[in-house]
C-alpha cells in the first residue's frame, strides 16, 4: 500500500511546444535567459566576472564554513540512519518494481556520473599535494613526513568517500521516491511536496528548479573546459602536440559531438554503453598500475588508506579550533560546496537509473561501494605517486607543478608509459562524454517539467549548450572566464545546502508515512 498525495498537478501540464521541443514554462525560459546573460556578461567583462564571483565564492566559504561542514555531516548520518531503519525496506517504484539495469551497469553509471573524472584528475595530484604542502597540509601536519603521508591519504578519502556520496544519495533518493512511489515529476521541486504542498508547483518550485539547472550546466561546462585543458596537456606531454587554445576548443567540440550522439541514442544505447566502456578501461588501467607499480606497497596501502580514513574522519569533520584554516577553506569546504552544487545533476541522474531498488540497497550501493572502490583507486594511484615523491623518482620528486599532469608524470615512471598515458587520456575524454551526456538528460528532464521522454531536439539543445558555453568562455575569456564559471557554480552550493537539509526532513516524512501505510496494510 502506498500513501498518495492529493494533488491535481499533471506532469508537463505547464509545458509549451516550440520548435519540436517540450519546454516547461517558465523554468526553461528563465534558465536559458540567465545562462545567456551570464555567458555574454562574462565574455565582455571576464576580469570583473572573475573578481565578483570569486569574491562571492570566498565570502560563502569563509562565512558559512560551519553550514557546509554541519550539512555534510548531517547527510552522512541521515543516510546511515535510513539504511538501518525499517524504511530501508521500501522499494523505489512499489513492491512489485524490478530494476531496469543490471547491478554492474548500474554501478558503472553511478560512478561515471558521480566523480569518475575527478578521480582521474586528482588521484595523484591531491595526495602528493597534501604530502608536500602544495596548498596546506591536513590538520597542519609537518610536510614530507610519515605522518604527512598518512594524513594525505586519510584526507583524500575524506573528500572522496562517504560525505560526497551522501550528498548525492540524499538528492537521488528524494527524487526517486517522490517520482516512482508518488507519481510526481522527476524534478527537484517534487521532493518538497510534503513541506510546500501545492506551492511547489508555483514560484517556490520554479526557483528551486532554475537553481538546479544553473548549478548543473555551470558545473558541467566548467568541468568540460578544465578537462579539455587536462586532455590537451596530456596530449602535449605524450605526443608533443601544441597545448594551445585551438586544441582545447577542438577537444570540447569533439566531446560535445560524441555526447550529442549518445544523448540521441538514450540511456541504454548511450550513457549505459559509455559507462560500461569507462569501467572496463578504468579497471584495465588500475590492474596495470597495480602490477607494474610498487605492487606490495599498493596492496599494503589499501588497508592503510582505510585505517587513515577512519582515523582522520572525526578530526577532519570538525571545524572548531582548526589551525589549518587555509586547508579547511581551500580544500574541504570548497569540495563540499562543489559536491552540493553538483548534487542536482548527479542526484537526478542516479534517481533516473535506480528504479526498482530498495532504499537500503540503494543507499548501501551509493555510499559504501563507491567508497571501497575509491580506497582501492586512491591507494593504487595516490600510493604510487607518493612512493615516487618519497624515493625521489621522476618529476613528482619535485612535488606538484601542473596538477593536470601529475597522473601522466606518475605513469611515465612505469613500463609502457605511452600506452597507459594514452589510455588515461581516452578515459578522461570518455568520462567527460558520459558527464555531458547524463547532465544533458538531467537538464532536459528539469526543463521539460519532469518528463522522462522529452523530444530528441531538446536533448540535443542542452548537450550543444554545454559545449558552446565551455568553448565560448575558454576561447573568449580564457581561464579567467572558466574560473568565474566555477566560482558561480560553487556559490550556488550555499543556498543548495539549505535546500538539501530541508529535503532530508521532507524525505523522512514521506518515507515514514509510506512505512506506516505498509504496516497498516499488513
Amino acid at each position: 500500500m502506498s500513501v498518495e498525495y492529493e494533488t491535481d498537478y499533471e506532469v508537463g501540464q505547464d509545458n509549451v511546444q516550440v520548435l519540436g521541443m517540450d519546454m516547461h514554462n517558465p523554468v526553461f525560459f528563465i534558465s536559458a535567459v540567465l545562462i545567456l546573460a551570464f555567458v555574454i556578461g562574462t565574455l565582455i567583462f571576464p576580469e570583473v566576472a572573475n573578481t565578483a564571483l570569486g569574491g562571492a565564492k570566498t565570502w560563502a566559504i569563509e562565512h558559512f564554513d560551519w553550514l557546509f561542514m554541519v550539512g555534510a555531516n548531517v547527510f552522512v548520518l541521515f543516510c546511515l540512519f535510513l539504511i538501518v531503519m525499517p524504511v530501508g525496506r521500501i522499494r523505489l517504484g512499489g513492491e512489485g518494481a524490478k530494476p531496469e539495469f543490471s547491478t554492474l551497469s548500474w554501478f558503472a553509471m553511478l560512478f561515471a556520473a558521480g566523480m569518475g573524472i575527478g578521480l582521474m584528475f586528482w588521484s595523484v595530484a591531491e595526495p602528493v599535494g597534501y604530502y608536500t604542502d602544495w596548498f596546506g597540509t591536513p590538520l597542519n601536519v609537518a610536510p614530507n613526513t610519515p605522518e604527512a603521508k598518512d594524513a594525505a591519504l586519510g584526507a583524500v578519502m575524506y573528500h572522496w568517500g562517504l560525505h560526497p556520496w551522501a550528498i548525492y544519495g540524499v538528492v537521488a533518493l528524494s527524487l526517486a521516491f517522490f517520482a516512482y512511489n508518488k507519481g510526481m515529476p522527476l524534478t527537484i521541486r517534487s521532493a518538497f511536496y510534503p513541506i510546500l504542498g501545492e506551492r511547489c508547483w508555483g514560484w517556490a518550485g520554479h526557483i528551486i528548479d532554475v537553481l538546479a539547472v544553473l548549478a548543473t550546466i555551470f558545473g558541467l561546462a566548467t568541468s568540460l573546459g578544465l578537462g579539455a585543458k587536462q586532455a590537451a596537456g596530456g596530449l602535449h606531454f605524450l605526443f608533443d602536440t601544441p597545448n594551445a587554445l585551438n586544441v582545447q576548443v577542438g577537444i570540447i567540440v569533439g566531446v560535445t559531438a560524441v555526447a550529442t550522439i549518445s544523448v540521441i541514442r538514450g540511456l541504454d544505447g548511450g550513457v549505459k554503453l559509455l559507462s560500461n566502456i569507462n569501467m572496463a578501461i578504468a579497471a584495465l588501467l588500475l590492474l596495470f598500475v597495480m602490477i607494474a607499480g610498487p605492487t606490495l606497497l599498493i596492496f599494503t596501502s589499501m588497508g592503510q588508506t582505510a585505517v587513515d580514513y577512519a582515523a582522520n574522519l572525526i578530526p577532519l569533520s570538525s571545524w572548531f579550533g582548526r589551525e589549518d584554516q587555509d586547508f579547511l577553506h581551500n580544500w574541504t569546504v570548497f569540495y563540499w560546496a562543489w559536491w552540493i552544487s553538483w548534487s542536482p545533476f548527479v542526484g537526478m541522474f542516479v534517481a533516473r537509473v535506480s528504479y526498482g531498488r530498495t532504499v537500503r540497497e540503494f543507499l548501501t550501493a551509493v555510499l559504501i561501494v563507491p567508497t571501497v572502490v575509491t580506497i582501492i583507486w586512491m591507494a593504487t594511484f595516490g600510493g604510487s605517486g607518493l612512493d615516487q615523491v618519497i624515493n625521489g623518482v621522476g618529476k613528482l620528486a619535485n612535488g606538484i607543478g601542473e596538477s593536470s599532469l601529475a597522473l601522466f608524470q606518475m605513469l611515465e615512471q612505469l613500463p609502457l608509459a605511452g600506452i597507459t598515458s594514452f589510455l588515461a587520456i581516452l578515459l578522461v575524454l570518455v568520462f567527460f562524454i558520459t558527464s555531458s551526456d547524463s547532465g544533458s538528460l538531467v537538464i532536459d528532464s528539469i526543463t521539460a517539467g519532469g518528463k522522462l521522454d522529452a523530444p530528441v531536439p531538446q536533448r540535443v539543445f542542452w548537450a550543444v549548450m554545454e559545449g558552446l558555453i565551455a568553448g565560448a568562455l575558454l576561447y573568449g575569456g580564457g581561464e579567467q572566464a572558466l574560473n568565474a564559471l566555477q566560482a558561480g557554480a560553487v556559490t550556488t552550493g550555499l543556498p543548495f545546502t539549505v535546500v538539501l537539509l530541508v529535503m532530508c526532513l521532507s524525505l523522512y516524512r514521506g518515507l515514514s508515512a509510506e512505512r506506516a501505510a505498509m504496516k497498516a496494510a499488513g
